[in-house]
């Protein structure tokens, strides 16, 4: 079968969720029998991945050509990578373009176009009204510069949510039509997992890209404002962003009657991802924007109940489903939900058996599926 080439633009762990999907999405697409290709650039972060440029190589499981990012970490421009594609972008069935206001991903829609290959592209929240509020002027020039042409040109959009397709659609009505695939998460986080007693008495858990966005400033003022309501529990903060914006938050967690029980232990991946979710008894992403939330799924899974704030674009199935909290966007509204959650470990099993079966919806088998039916509807389309 014709492969179906994806174009990211990274793939570093350091860069979250957009990445970890595109790995886990390709190998559920393998299962299917689907072959894939991701093009991406050696970015990570201000350093670069030790891997080699230019030559198909296996990264994280999938098959992967690195090209070299050659300036800005927000661009993560690479004229070798356009250069590539527009070279070979003929040899795959489809497109699938992961981000907007990104080199890669203009140059993978200009090549296709010019070629009249079917893409699809997945603007992982970034066309969402908010995402657009921010850096306005910026996001107007890269418009101009081709992310326009690269939104309208495509033959479908894949969203990971009923909500952030509402949301895009709604800021920008000349988007081409819209498909709804939601991630998936590795099945190892299905496992058996502890739901004994002792589990309920562990900490609140923030796991995210330390970003702005992510609204880990208000975790931290909600917990210093419960602090004395909760005298023998701890929030842990997983994840690890800009230096300074880093600093900022160990500031403000130093800074208040929680702070000798607020930790930060950096970025985790695999198997100690699975230990921090896993011995939570309560997961918390007080986010601005977040189109999906993979860390919110991978908690649901290990059988953790989720305190989330309205503008996640899963906040109206967790509410349905009551596998969580669901509040609005201030500190305290957070600092209430919170102390009600750890305050009451009977509950948060109750929530937390709801979210695991709310997390098997988002196995990586249904989500390959879906995406070989959309590859296939996108040639017929062509074929037309």
């Amino acid at each position: 079968m014709t492969p179906v080439l994806h174009v990211v633009p990274s793939v570093a762990a350091r860069d979250g969720g957009p990445s970890a999907a595109v790995a886990g999405m390709c190998r559920a697409l393998d299962e299917q029998g689907v072959p894939t290709l991701v093009v991406t650039t050696d970015a990570d972060g201000a350093g670069r991945l030790d891997v080699p440029i230019n030559e198909t190589t296996t990264f994280a499981g999938m098959r992967v050509r690195f090209f070299p990012c050659q300036f800005s970490e927000r661009l993560k421009y690479s004229g070798p990578l356009g250069a590539w594609v527009r070279a070979h972008v003929t040899e795959f069935a489809a497109v699938h373009v992961h981000a907007v206001f990104s080199h890669a991903s203009i140059a993978a829609g200009r090549a296709s176009r010019r070629a009249g290959m079917p893409y699809v592209v997945r603007p992982l929240g970034s066309i969402d009204p908010w995402s657009l509020s921010h850096h306005p002027g910026r996001k107007r020039a890269l418009m101009w510069l081709g992310a326009r042409a690269l939104l309208s040109g495509a033959s479908r959009m894949h969203y990971t949510a009923d909500e952030e397709q509402r949301r895009a659609e709604g800021a920008l009505p000349w988007l081409p039509p819209g498909v709804v695939i939601p991630l998936g998460i590795d099945e190892a986080l299905f496992a058996d997992t502890s739901m004994n007693d002792s589990r309920w008495q562990g900490p609140a858990v923030v796991l995210a890209r330390l970003d702005p966005k992510k609204g880990i400033d208000l975790a931290i003022r909600a917990f210093h404002q419960l602090a004395g309501r909760v005298p023998d529990r701890r929030l842990v903060i997983a994840g690890d962003g800009d230096v300074s914006y880093v600093r900022e938050l160990r500031a403000l967690a130093s800074d208040g009657p929680g702070a000798d029980r607020i930790d930060f232990c950096g970025w985790v991946e695999g198997a100690d991802r699975a230990r921090v979710l896993g011995r939570a008894s309560v997961f918390v992403l007080p986010s601005a924007q977040e189109n999906f939330g993979l860390s919110i799924v991978e908690a649901m899974a290990m059988g953790t109940p989720v305190l989330v704030t309205r503008t996640v674009d899963l906040a109206a199935r967790i509410a349905e489903e009551r596998a969580g909290w669901v509040v609005n966007r201030s500190v305290e509204s957070v600092a209430d939900a919170l102390s009600e959650c750890l305050s009451n470990p009977s509950e948060c099993r109750v929530r937390g058996a709801r979210a695991r079966r709310l997390a098997e919806n988002y196995r990586w088998r249904h989500v390959g599926a879906q995406l070989k039916m959309l590859y296939a509807e996108m040639n017929s389309l062509v074929a037309q």
